[in-house]
């Protein structure tokens, strides 16, 4: 059974669940049929599945230096001579405490990682490259988040840093066959007049299509800076048509949640996971038609939920909010776009078709163009209705 709101947003009764045939050790999947390999079990003959790569969808929440290919970071910092941490080239996901420790640990990596992108050609290929990974997982569109702050010394200030990614996000656009357009973000960790600063140049450059500024965040460790000394700037951004996209609800709670709705008036939240805290505000959020950027591998490296099935996926789902999966930072999580969704099918017993509604939504929340969304829309429907195959397969 469904109802619909007064926004028109379809709030869906739990759908049965039935557990997949995997349990967690750390981040990894191991199979508990017989003999212990995926196949072996009749769930895997029986049940069907299609391709997630070939599923189209929108990534909504990915950060610059925080898309970087390995491969890539190892060149970069060979060509600068930079010494890099092993923890960012080791291919292991992050693991950290969900304490000031933690956050330290990982913005030093992060940090560590961000000082390697010191040029133009960096910048650039760091776009292109994000944009290739994004299609070949069944992105139709990505809307990156850049703080231009960090390159501008390498490039000539921010208006050149922005320039020059927005340039390169229309090269790679059409090169790879979606569009990629950007989200300007503030930092928590700088003074709210900068904030001001970056909402003004990002306000030049607003559209929605490929190559222009479609947002403005807020970004950095939740438990840094005033909430309120922040609403000037996403006031200038709102003027200029761009969305509201702060991150918040991941690691702090409900109250900082509510203050961050009530002071930013977000049109997306990056993560809000916490909602589920507080079903009042998880309630407003979905009566309101806020879509949460739901990042999973993030919430386990960050340490706020221990395993990936702790995290409250499907009890956003059934309560009707909209979802739309997000890498984050894959250098440092260990997984890209499509493994958020294997791990809504597999971790979360997610079905195709309630797969097909995250990337639904997705799409939906994006800023995308009409005729974008309607396309993008049109394909996941034909997913749905290709052929399936095994689990097993």
């Amino acid at each position: 059974m469904a109802a619909v709101n007064h926004r028109g947003t379809t709030v869906r009764e739990p759908a049965p669940w039935v557990e997949p045939p995997w349990r967690h050790v750390g981040h990894t999947l191991v199979h508990h049929g017989r003999g212990g390999a995926a196949g072996s079990c009749e769930w895997c003959q029986t049940v069907r599945v299609r391709d997630l790569a070939k599923l189209p969808k929108a990534h909504l929440h990915l950060h610059f230096t925080g898309s970087l290919r390995v491969s890539s970071l190892r060149e970069m910092s060979a060509e600068h001579g930079m010494r890099l941490p092993a923890a960012l080239t080791d291919g292991v996901a992050l693991r950290v405490p969900a304490d000031e420790r933690g956050w330290f640990r990982f913005q030093r990596l992060y940090d560590s990682a961000r000082h390697c992108v010191r040029s133009e050609a960096d910048m650039r290929r760091l776009v292109d490259e994000a944009a290739a990974d994004d299609a070949a997982e069944g992105s139709g569109r990505l809307e990156i988040q850049v703080d231009p702050t960090s390159y501008a010394p390498f490039v000539g200030g921010i208006t050149p840093a922005v320039e020059i990614v927005l340039d390169e996000a229309r090269a790679a656009s059409a090169a790879h066959g979606l569009e990629v357009a950007v989200v300007v973000a503030a930092s928590r960790m700088r003074h709210p007049l900068d904030a001001r600063t970056l909402a003004r140049l990002a306000a030049r450059y607003a559209g929605d299509g490929p190559g222009e500024v479609v947002g403005f965040g807020l970004s950095n460790d939740e438990r840094r800076g005033d909430t309120s000394e922040f609403a000037h700037a996403f006031r200038i951004a709102r003027r200029a048509g761009l969305a509201s996209v702060p991150h918040g609800g991941e690691l702090l709670g409900p109250a900082h949640l509510q203050e961050v709705v009530g002071t930013l008036a977000p049109d997306r939240l990056g993560h809000g996971v916490r909602s589920v805290e507080d079903p009042a505000l998880l309630a407003s959020l979905v009566e309101s038609g806020v879509t949460l950027e739901v990042c999973p591998a993030s919430n386990v490296s960050l340490g706020v939920y221990e395993r990936d099935d702790d995290v409250p996926l499907r009890t956003l789902v059934d309560a009707g909010a909209q979802v739309a999966l997000g890498a984050d930072d894959p250098l440092l999580f260990g997984s890209r776009l499509v493994q958020q969704y294997e791990t809504a099918r597999t971790v979360h017993g997610f079905t195709d078709a309630e797969l097909a509604d995250l990337a639904r939504a997705s799409v939906r929340g994006s800023r995308a163009s009409a005729a974008t969304k309607q396309r993008l829309l049109a394909g996941i429907d034909d997913w749905l209705s290709s052929p399936s195959h095994p689990a097993a397969g």
